[in-house]
């Protein structure tokens, strides 16, 4: 219950601010930007590399490890950063707009709900748990253990499938094409997704696809704790805001003459929150009770309720 409550009724999502592709603040916009920076450096190299008739393996062994993440602690230890690097490596065209599209898929319906604060840190949650995914089970699993020492893990896959599944447990009633027959459930696009998802990670190892598992995993535990008031974000995003003032001393302002004079008020309350309540904010939280149940609703909620029954 708390905040997360009120990214929950899809009836509302369209009265919400879209994000416009060149709009400051954009999270969508800055995670393509970072994907098809990492494409077109690797692009670019390898092009060099062919121009002077060196071979893929070439290419692979001498710049692309140095961004995939590899399957074994040692070698790891050797490119500790690959840990990141990996969520944003693609080696084909192919691979990396089909993760782009999925992405767009549900990272916009994601950012729309909850704003722009939570979706790149949900997509470093789920590059993570993917990593870890992955290393376990090159560890645990014998017969993959036997190949970890050529195994390396790469691509926005574990990211992309975190924020498809936070997106449709945050909204599962959310539906597309709502004009064709009653729309489509987010849901079966999901499943649409796993469906391509592991056909694609048949041809591969089967690490892959534990690193997906673990992205799964990691947006489904983003909401639940999202849910329960703990925004995974909120560190995520203080520190990136420390790191930029630390780097920009202009950021660091002194607080404005009204905080110094007007809210240095000992322990005394400087004002006292008015709720304005409207039919329109009513008659919301009555559709959130008939779908939800009043036990979903907040104390601000409950409040609005209980003054306009008294009026």
């Amino acid at each position: 219950m708390g905040e997360s409550d009120r990214y929950t009724d899809s009836r509302n999502y369209s009265k919400r601010n879209k994000f416009l592709l060149g709009q400051q603040g954009n999270s969508m916009v800055t995670l393509f930007t970072i994907n098809i920076i990492f494409f077109l450096v690797l692009l670019t190299i390898q092009v060099a590399y062919f121009f002077y008739q060196q071979n893929a393996a070439q290419f692979n062994n001498q710049v692309v490890q140095w961004f995939k993440m590899p399957a074994t602690l040692t070698r790891l230890s050797e490119r500790p950063w690959t840990i990141f690097t990996q969520m944003f490596t693609h080696t084909g065209l192919l691979e990396m707009i089909s993760n782009m599209l999925w992405l767009w898929a549900f990272g916009f319906i994601f950012q729309e709900i909850t704003g722009n604060k939570k979706l790149i840190p949900l997509y470093i949650y789920g590059g993570l748990a993917g990593a870890l995914f992955f290393l376990l089970g090159n560890y645990c699993i014998p017969a993959l253990h036997t190949l970890s020492i050529n195994t390396s893990l790469h691509t926005a896959g574990a990211s992309t499938m975190a924020i498809a599944v936070a997106t449709t447990a945050l909204a599962p009633n959310y539906k597309f094409f709502r004009n064709f027959n009653g729309g489509i459930s987010i849901w079966v696009l999901l499943l649409i997704y796993i469906v391509i998802d592991i056909a694609g990670l048949a041809t591969n190892n089967a690490a892959f696809s534990l690193s997906h598992l673990g992205g799964a995993a990691a947006g489904y535990l983003f909401v639940y704790f999202l849910r329960k008031d703990k925004d995974g974000s909120i560190w995520m995003n203080n520190f990136y805001n420390w790191i930029a003032e630390f780097f920009d001393p202009k950021k660091k302002k002194d607080p404005e003459i009204k905080e110094k004079i007007f809210y240095q008020t000992g322990n005394r309350t400087p004002y006292s929150k008015t709720t304005v309540i409207t039919q329109q904010r009513v008659d919301e939280i009555l559709d959130k009770i008939n779908s939800q149940g009043f036990h979903l609703l907040t104390e601000e909620e409950k409040n609005i309720l209980k003054k306009a029954g008294e009026g």
